[in-house]
């Protein structure tokens, strides 16, 4: 039980890392008025017009990550 929570307490520690690393990624994209940059604004509007045929499930996601370890 003791090693089952240390490895949940690591893979949360590693989690919360990951998501700061995003956060560092995104953050640059907003002005200091909170606006969006252009680049930013272009690929929001890029997503949004993507067809659906063109998405993927959270399964393929995590699938694509794992593979890449």
């Amino acid at each position: 039980m003791e090693f089952e929570i240390k490895k949940i307490d690591e893979r949360l520690i590693k989690l919360a890392r990951d998501i700061e690393l995003i956060k560092g990624l995104l953050m640059p994209k907003i002005d200091d008025e909170g606006e969006l940059s252009d680049w930013a604004k272009s690929e929001l509007e890029r997503a949004r017009n993507a067809p659906e045929s063109e998405y993927i499930s959270f399964d393929e996601v995590q699938k694509r990550i794992r593979n890449k370890k």
